[in-house]
């Protein structure tokens, strides 16, 4: 895991930007900074690296790497690097570290471009190939590790991990990106990635699953190396499925397991980090390390769900405390660390997370991200399946019956608690941007955009699981994981998020999702025996939440005056009076929380970032 950065075009960056770039990514890779300039015809190749250091730590393994009149900047790992390490010995490659960068530079050798396909990991990389130069730019499958490119108005591309480097590189700060900063404000966290902007304009996400080429002359072609599809397998029965998804999951974790350092995992009192655990410790033998958020909020509390896990599993544990000390400096600084708002209170709350499992030495965290979107997890999946289980008179039935049972008493969301809504209403998305009509009215210009999603299926549930992969809660989330791990010096891994473990649970029938209403039916029974009973048997669905007043004291005056400073150029696009409305509340119900937290967000972005 690493941080890289870089510049292909007619125009050099000075070597103080260089330097000034290269002294900004120390948090991703304080191991060691390095970069180099290459010469590409009548254009200039500028890369740079700094390394943290997870696989073979010897300074051989040191970036930027060159074999073969090709020179590469990566951030990420390739997992499967010692078997394709083996591939290529076969084919007469020959080897000086034992890193995966050298694995994909000798890939690259090998088969070119499509190098990528035989890759099971995350990566971005920047690769200059001097005999046909040209410049590749490669993202994984899933987006795990950030890649954002800037285009100058002569066609020199800059790209970076995080954009700060990119504005270092060029000379000059980005503008903020308003019309993204309402689209956060009113719309929430899930719309961020439904495009490819930023938080600063003419700054774009690459896209995940796609390699770009960049010739010196300035033309780029771009194309995916890996599309998801569907492809449910109506003959499958229940416990072939849960034999095909335990195979593919422990083989994903056994692969995520390898490093040269130390490994933590975050771990709550759900299925998702308890089966990651559960497989590192009681089948691969893994002596582990979990690291907790401690909520005190009833309705977040988790703690008899992860004394029973720590015991079952006999594992280290540490617990970390919610606390409104600092709250708002230390929320400034992740917001300028970030160049972007913290999505949701969960990431800050990750951040001190990530600040403990630092300070406990570790350099690597392992999380479940994915989960939910892969074996379906969240509330409105019941009602989707609902849906799908209609045309089966016998199924639905039962199904709506283990549905009042077991899920709709922790229900929250005032349109998910209608078991109905979906067969009334399958377009039905209001759930998603909740109150948005009333988020826009709280802005000084009211500002509206309509839910629209992808279509990857006719089936209702598997599209909803699609689009909260591709382009809703997982871009975003892994946004935040990578973010928040790196400020702290530590690689995220996420084990879901593995091809085959994707390509299998496409192939389960839609009706072999949810059972005696719990979502993730597959799942609990791939773990089963593995992970505690009663933590597989709870159909509760918690995750780590918590309203803003656990973390913002308004009883305080100095917290009160800072949040609501009349001088602040947020308050140019959000009413003060609203802010103030809901500073007077007592509590807030789900919406109004994240709403404040996402404001707070806006204001110190444009605090730290607005000329």
């Amino acid at each position: 895991m690493c941080g890289i950065a870089g510049y292909f075009g007619l125009q050099k960056p000075d070597n103080q930007r260089i330097e000034t770039a290269l002294k900004l990514m120390v948090n991703r890779g304080p191991d060691h900074q390095a970069h180099v300039v290459l010469p590409a015809g009548p254009a200039t190749c500028v890369l740079l690296h700094s390394r943290l250091s997870i696989v073979d730590l010897n300074p051989r393994s040191h970036q930027p790497f060159a074999r073969g009149g090709c020179t590469l900047v990566y951030n990420g790992e390739i997992y499967n690097h010692r078997e394709l390490r083996k591939d290529l010995e076969k084919k007469g490659a020959a080897f000086t570290t034992e890193s995966d960068t050298e694995v994909v530079l000798q890939a690259y050798l090998a088969y070119g471009d499509a190098a990528v396909e035989r890759f099971e990991g995350m990566w971005a990389f920047a690769l200059y190939d001097d005999v046909r130069r040209r410049l590749l730019l490669s993202r994984d499958r899933f987006g795990e590790k950030p890649l954002c490119v800037h285009t100058d108005d002569r066609g020199g591309v800059y790209f970076g991990s995080e954009i700060k480097f990119i504005a270092a590189l060029r000379g000059r700060a980005f503008a903020p990106n308003m019309d993204h900063l309402k689209r956060y404000l009113v719309n929430g966290y899930k719309a961020i990635h439904k495009t490819d902007q930023t938080f600063f304009e003419d700054v774009v996400h690459f896209p995940a699953a796609t390699n770009a080429v960049i010739e010196p002359e300035g033309a780029l072609s771009m194309g995916r190396y890996w599309r998801p599809r569907l492809a449910p397998d109506p003959s499958l029965t229940f416990e072939d499925a849960v034999e095909r998804a335990r195979a593919k999951l422990f083989r994903a974790v056994e692969l995520r397991l390898r490093a040269d350092v130390k490994l933590a995992f975050c771990m709550s009192g759900g299925v998702d980090s308890n089966a990651l655990i559960g497989i590192a410790r009681k089948i691969h033998g893994n002596d582990l390390h979990g690291f907790t958020i401690a909520n005190l909020d009833p309705r977040y509390e988790e703690k008899g769900m992860v004394d029973a896990a720590v015991a079952a599993y006999q594992i280290r544990h540490t617990n970390v405390s919610v606390t409104t000390e600092n709250f708002l400096p230390q929320l400034r600084a992740l917001v300028r660390y970030h160049d972007a708002p913290v999505y949701t209170i969960t990431y800050y709350a990750h951040w001190l997370l990530m600040k403990r499992i630092a300070e406990a030495g570790y350099r690597v965290s392992v999380s479940g991200t994915g989960a939910d979107e892969l074996f379906s997890g969240y509330y409105d999946h019941h009602l989707a399946y609902l849906f799908e289980m209609r045309g089966d008179a016998t199924l639905h039935a039962a199904a709506k019956a283990a549905w009042a049972r077991e899920v709709r008493p922790y229900v929250r969301n005032p349109h998910l608690s209608n078991p109905d809504l979906f067969i009334q209403a399958p377009a039905f998305r209001d759930h998603i941007f909740l109150n948005s009509r009333v988020f826009s009215d709280f802005l000084t210009r009211p500002w509206f955009e309509p839910f629209a999603e992808a279509t990857y299926a006719d089936d209702l549930l598997r599209n909803r699981m699609m689009n909260e992969m591709f382009h809703e809660a997982v871009p975003a989330l892994l946004h935040e994981d990578d973010l928040n791990a790196m400020h702290q010096s530590i690689e995220n891994r996420s084990p879901y998020l593995d091809r085959d473990l994707f390509e299998t649970c496409a192939g389960i029938p839609t009706r072999l999702l949810v059972r005696n209403g719990k979502t993730k039916s597959v799942l609990r029974e791939a773990v089963r025996g593995i992970v505690p009973d009663e933590i597989l048997d709870n159909p509760r669905k918690v995750g780590f939440n918590a309203p803003i007043f656990s973390f913002l004291d308004t009883r305080d005056p100095a917290v009160r005056s800072a949040v609501l400073d009349p001088q602040s150029p947020a308050f140019e696009i959000v009413r003060r009076e609203s802010i103030e409305a809901l500073l007077a509340k007592p509590a807030l119900p789900n919406s109004e929380s994240k709403f404040l937290f996402n404001f707070i967000n806006v204001k110190f972005f444009l605090e730290e970032f607005a000329a």
